[in-house]
């Protein structure tokens, strides 16, 4: 039997509730007493961090809604939501770009990944807790209710420029942070020095006011050559606390340890790198010592998804053997890094919409879970919700070429996305709506 929704409307001063009947007020009590649902505080993950800044997500100081349906780790999804994610999956995957892409495609990752971010529990509480580091400062051990989501992010392939960001990355992943978020998870987004100008400028709304109340994070490292011993324990303590990791458009290694573009370039010699991928190794690290490896129903173990299309971006290393056989320069550029899931898309950006609405249709499925409720409004509601709109999107890209921003093919300070026209990639988002809106 589905459980009602309980709606929240929070405003700066002022707290009210209104639920649906008496059977909810009921149900509400009873789950809240035995601990198996918790309202989350608006609070941010904090690392105490001179590079970290808060990023407000009081959208224009609209309620915040949440709902009591807890995460179904094993319930089956509706044939109906099932078949909106295939042809979501079929949308982004058309190799627009002409770089072979299509070989990389995994098929039902985007739908286990989806499974994974809409059902996300916090896993603090069956981890082993690594010893206290003196350089481990930020005074929490991932003790919130809510889940944390590590978002890894930025390709710095326009190396001849300054900053060397691409417009392919920071619209995807800020999308799924935004999902992630109103899915009720806190967000901490990771990315190079080098990027982090585009970042600030294009987190949505812009706002970096309100701290208190918001639930993500912006964090940037340096390259690995300048990296201290303090920024080493910190990416310690993201692999710590991290319940879901998600790379969308993050630069990974090749077999010789050096990121590199489609082109061949070393991104790693230019200063550009940090390394990000040791966030990864590390909470894998924790994996084999305190969960069962590669069980997927092991609920102590931290999964790596990852969003890419061209094979060099973290996660890859699922196809390796497909990106050489493939993806020109594919021996050379070819990322190791395996994800337990993979979203290859002919632009990643499309990839992080893509998972941004299957996400919600997956929470839209758990909610219905076979009850009279009306699909079609549940599924507006959640895609709503957790997918942006094309009007944001345009005024995000136009954020992004103003911080200096390219496009990772021309080169071109313009709101394009790997040589393609802007209404591309607008198409593009508006027919992943569409076919998460029509059952």
């Amino acid at each position: 039997m589905a459980m009602r929704t309980t709606i929240a409307t929070i405003t700066k001063n002022r707290l009210s509730f209104t639920y649906c009947s008496a059977i909810a007020i009921t149900t509400f009590v009873r789950l809240t007493l035995s601990s198996s649902v918790l309202f989350p505080p608006s609070k941010a993950f904090s690392i105490n961090h001179d590079i970290a800044h808060n990023i407000s997500n009081n959208k224009n100081k609209q309620a915040k809604i949440m709902t009591t349906t807890t995460p179904r780790p094993n319930q089956p999804i509706s044939p109906s939501i099932t078949a909106s994610i295939n042809k979501i999956n079929d949308i982004i995957t058309t190799d627009a770009g002409g770089r072979g892409m299509t070989h990389l495609v995994v098929p039902g990752d985007l739908l286990a990944s989806a499974k994974l971010l809409a059902r996300l529990t916090a896993k603090s509480k069956s981890r082993p807790r690594d010893p206290p580091s003196r350089n481990d400062d930020d005074g929490d051990d991932g003790g919130d209710d809510d889940p944390l989501v590590i978002i890894l992010s930025g390709f710095p392939c326009c190396v001849a420029h300054a900053p060397p960001t691409e417009t392919d990355g920071p619209p995807g992943a800020w999308a799924i942070a935004a999902a992630a978020s109103n899915l009720g998870h806190r967000v901490v987004l990771v990315t190079d020095r080098c990027n982090e100008d585009v970042f600030r400028a294009s987190a949505p709304e812009h706002k970096l006011d309100d701290a208190n109340d918001s639930k993500w994070e912006l964090i940037t490292f340096p390259p690995e050559e300048d990296m201290t011993e303090d920024q080493s324990q910190r990416l310690r303590a993201l692999a710590r606390k991290a319940d879901l990791i998600i790379a969308c458009e993050r630069a990974g290694p090749a077999s010789d340890g050096k990121c590199y573009t489609m082109r061949g370039i070393d991104m790693n010699e230019k200063g550009l790198i940090a390394p990000l991928h040791r966030i990864v190794e590390m909470a894998r690290e924790r994996n084999n010592g305190g969960g069962r490896d590669g069980d997927d129903d092991d609920e102590a173990n931290v999964k790596f998804i990852a969003v890419g299309d061209g094979g060099n971006e973290m996660g890859m290393g699922k196809v390796l053997g497909k990106i050489h056989e493939h993806i020109p320069n594919g021996e050379l550029i070819g990322a190791v890094t395996e994800a337990d899931h993979l979203i290859a898309a002919s632009v990643s950006n499309w990839g992080g919409y893509a998972l941004a609405a299957a996400a919600a249709l997956v929470r839209c499925s758990d909610e219905l879970d076979g009850s009279d409720d009306d699909e079609k409004e549940a599924r507006a509601k959640w895609v709503e919700r957790c997918v942006p709109t094309e009007g944001g999107e345009v005024k995000l890209l136009e954020r992004c070429v103003a911080a200096g921003c390219r496009d990772g093919v021309s080169g071109k300070m313009e709101a394009t996305v790997d040589g393609m026209p802007l209404e591309t990639s607008m198409k593009c988002l508006r027919d992943i709506r569409e076919a998460a809106l029509i059952p």
